[in-house]
């Protein structure tokens, strides 16, 4: 009778521990809302619900949720993820005014992509809410190959990298969905609150 009691309670104090660690992830909830309506606490407002939505997409994915995919032809849910994670980078690049180079990644385990994505979801939106309105013309997206520039205003953001994460966030839900292992129905999206 002592054992059972024992191991459920190793499995609550583990699940409260894990639970608590993604506490400390950007996102577990969304911010607050300014208080008043600018183009950057705008734009901010929507990289935030992607961090919101990527962090329980990617809440609690296991090993065979990461390897899935819907048809041959399909990404898997890790490839998934790593083109969210890339689709950030540019998304925190043109906050920061930085150019967006080709290069290899190095690797990277699916809880450091995760951590990594969050935090360029987060560093965007920090930045986008301290903008003023003419700022946002500042943040253009930069693309370099080789000697080749290319420049996008930030209009092209909004309805490229940004609508193209959060496009894929939803596939991700899907994946798992389908690999049985379903998105948390306690995380409203409406009102980027997690029910008790």
């Amino acid at each position: 009778m002592k054992l059972p009691l024992v191991l459920l309670s190793l499995v609550v104090l583990i699940a409260t521990a894990i639970s608590a660690q993604d506490k400390t992830l950007p996102y577990y909830e969304i911010p607050a809302y300014p208080e008043a309506y600018t183009a950057g606490a705008v734009a901010a407002r929507v990289v935030d619900g992607l961090g919101f939505r990527y962090f329980w997409a990617t809440e609690g994915l296991r090993s065979e949720d990461l390897s899935h995919k819907p048809s041959a032809e399909a990404r898997t849910s890790l490839e998934t993820i790593t083109h969210i994670y890339e689709l950030t980078l540019v998304i925190v690049n043109s906050t920061t005014k930085t150019a967006n180079v080709r290069s290899d990644n190095p690797p990277m385990t699916f809880e450091e992509m995760r951590r990594a994505t969050l935090e360029n979801i987060k560093a965007a939106s920090d930045r986008l809410k301290a903008s003023s309105e003419k700022d946002l013309q500042e943040f253009d997206m930069v693309f370099k190959r080789g000697e080749s520039t290319t420049e996008y205003p930030f209009w092209n953001e909004l309805n490229g990298p940004i609508a193209d994460a959060i496009w894929h966030v939803g596939q991700v839900v899907s994946f798992r969905r389908s690999s049985g292992n379903p998105f948390n129905s306690k995380a409203g999206v409406l009102t980027g609150k997690v029910r008790e």
